[in-house]
């Protein structure tokens, strides 16, 4: 069984080397639906997960001086408490197995929103492009209380369901920052995705939630497969790509959401 593990970590790993997307959203429901992993566990032990194999790019993009720190500090202010919190309700509701039907349907409603953030992204940026100047006036003058408010919103998600810290996070930065520089959001997204996946993976291992073997295992063919799909990368069509990993999320979040 460990030996699937690490061919499942291998293959997702293929697939975030490819697009930049899609560890936890394909993780987790691999492990749940095709492992039988409880939802909990695989969401406990996906975000530790996470956390481990992002802090090497956040390294990577720390000495690019590729990272806003500043937005990286206002998203936590918002994330993490909401954090906290989700972890509180989850220990709350533990007792009386209500948090496998919670985790479920985030997990399901976070995997659609994210297929449809993945789909619309050039849409959103043409919109933004030749929008309303007021809209992009008040986006401005508002910004870095949207930031804290929609990292509390991520930060609620990704603790529920362990998807969300990537794509939802660019997709953020993208829209309140439109003329950030591409690999500055990536740098940015991925600062701020280590400590919400650490804080909120340590509350799901206090809660019972990580399963230590399994994380080895999966680590062990993610890092190879990482490598391969970002050279792979080079070469496929990364719009149909995405299309297709996108439909796949939806179609998955149908079934747990439903």
């Amino acid at each position: 069984m460990d030996s699937l593990f690490t061919l499942a970590g291998f293959v997702v790993g293929i697939c975030v080397g490819l697009t930049g997307v899609g560890g936890g959203a394909l993780m987790t429901p691999i492990l749940v639906m095709g492992f039988g992993i409880p939802t909990a566990l695989a969401v406990g032990t996906d975000l530790i997960y996470a956390a481990i194999t992002k802090a090497s790019g956040v390294w990577f993009h720390g000495r690019k001086g590729s990272i806003r720190w500043r937005q990286v500090g206002y998203l936590a202010l918002g994330s993490l408490p909401a954090t906290l919190i989700s972890v509180a309700l989850l220990d709350t509701l533990q007792p009386s197995g209500n948090h496998e039907r919670l985790i479920t349907g985030a997990l399901g409603i976070t995997l659609i929103f994210t297929s449809l953030v993945l789909l619309l992204k050039e849409r959103i940026a043409q919109r933004l492009k030749s929008g309303n100047p007021r809209t992009a006036a008040w986006i401005r003058l508002h910004r870095t209380r949207l930031l804290i408010l929609l990292g509390a919103v991520l930060g609620v998600l990704v603790t529920l369901s362990s998807v969300g810290a990537g794509a939802l996070t660019a997709a953020i930065l993208f829209l309140l920052y439109p003329r950030m520089p591409a690999i500055a959001i990536v740098g940015t997204d991925l600062a701020h995705a280590v400590p919400l996946a650490t804080v909120a993976g340590l509350g799901h291992l206090q809660l019972g939630n990580v399963d230590l073997t399994l994380l080895g295992s999966l680590l062990l063919g993610s890092i190879p497969g990482t490598a391969l799909g970002s050279q792979l990368g080079l070469h496929l069509p990364e719009q149909m790509l995405r299309r297709g990993l996108a439909g796949l999320l939806f179609v998955t979040g149908l079934k747990f959401a439903f």
